[in-house]
């Protein structure tokens, strides 16, 4: 807000500048008489725009309108009064006084108060506009951040569990896990607070989240992840796939078999196609509509602040499975976000 102020400030130097030139270069014999018409000029104009400007910043609202008329009166009546005495220093009659003080009311006082409103209601607007689109940035992140932090923490208890188990046993997997635990946890706190982060890293996030969760099974592996296509241009908003892979373990059988759960994912021309299928279990059903999850409800709703109109999410159940088929377009690197809000901030 500070810039878009320093902005404003600029340009009235800058137009200042330019009417001053524009005057000054009005040639005349008598170039002292010129310099002195450019001097009262310029003095009687800034007089009038900013103690106008000024009235409007300060005597806002239905309250203060009556100061505010006869503050403007006040300036309507010094504003001509000003330019007469600096420019005409000897005027000999009253009727010669009063038609210079008219010609300067109508053709210099009126024009920069009308200007000062307009400057006003333009740097109003802008500054609004500015506002309104930076509460509802702030309001859009608040929920980003809500939705985001909606992973299930019972995986990491869970985990912790696992791990406890594999050192008690003294397991050869147990450093792998804790290895694969800790790559989680650093993407979850620290990488994923990112607006966008490389689709390959999601995607390693994705298979230590699968890694960590094989600890629960005998047989492995119970996931079938697959990827297609080219992942190393693309950029995808964090943690968008996990509420999808965490329900299709929760709602599966509390028995999986190799391969049971299928993920696939295909990337092409920066559009990305996942789909995730589970085995439905005794509780299962449509679980991910159910009044109580989070999975396909929080998904939808990040889907549509982070990527409107270029998304496709749906679900089917047939035959004991249950799919989910999400489609999203432009996973391209996303234009510096620095430069974006540069005037916001």
């Amino acid at each position: 807000m500070n810039r878009i102020k320093k902005v404003f400030t600029l340009l009235h130097i800058v137009l200042w500048i330019l009417f001053s030139l524009v005057i000054a270069l009005q040639h005349s014999q008598d170039t002292a008489h010129w310099f002195i018409l450019t001097v009262d000029v310029l003095l009687t104009s800034l007089y009038v725009f900013y103690s106008h400007f000024y009235l409007l910043t300060r005597l806002s609202g239905k309250r203060k309108r009556g100061t505010y008329y006869l503050r403007l009166a006040a300036i309507l009546w010094s504003g001509p009064l000003l330019y007469v005495l600096l420019h005409y220093k000897k005027l000999d009659t009253f009727d010669l006084f009063s038609e210079y003080y008219f010609i300067s009311l109508i053709s210099l006082v009126v024009p920069f108060i009308f200007l000062s409103w307009l400057a006003k209601v333009t740097e109003n607007l802008v500054l609004n506009t500015i506002r309104k689109e930076q509460l509802e940035k702030q309001a859009v992140e608040a929920e980003l951040y809500y939705l985001k932090s909606q992973i299930n923490p019972h995986f990491l208890f869970n985990t912790l569990n696992n791990i406890h188990t594999l050192v008690y046993k003294q397991a050869p997997a147990a450093p792998e896990a804790v290895l694969r635990l800790s790559s989680l946890m650093r993407y979850m706190i620290y990488e994923s607070n990112a607006a966008t982060v490389p689709l390959e890293r999601e995607i390693k996030y994705l298979l230590d989240y699968v890694s960590l969760q094989q600890l629960r099974y005998k047989k492995s592996p119970v996931v079938d992840l697959k990827v297609e296509g080219d992942a190393t241009s693309c950029y995808i908003a964090p943690l968008l796939f996990i509420h999808l892979l965490e329900n299709a373990y929760k709602h599966s059988p509390a028995r999986l078999e190799p391969g049971d759960v299928k993920v696939t994912m295909e990337i092409n021309d920066h559009t990305l196609t996942l789909s995730i299928q589970n085995p439905v279990g005794k509780n299962g059903g449509n679980a991910l509509e159910s009044p109580g999850g989070i999975g396909l409800p929080n998904v939808r709703k990040r889907l549509a602040l982070l990527y409107p109109d270029q998304y496709s999410l749906e679900t089917r159940q047939l035959g004991g499975l249950f799919t989910v088929l999400l489609n999203i377009q432009g996973l391209h690197r996303p234009p510096n976000h620095a430069k974006t809000y540069l005037l916001y901030h």
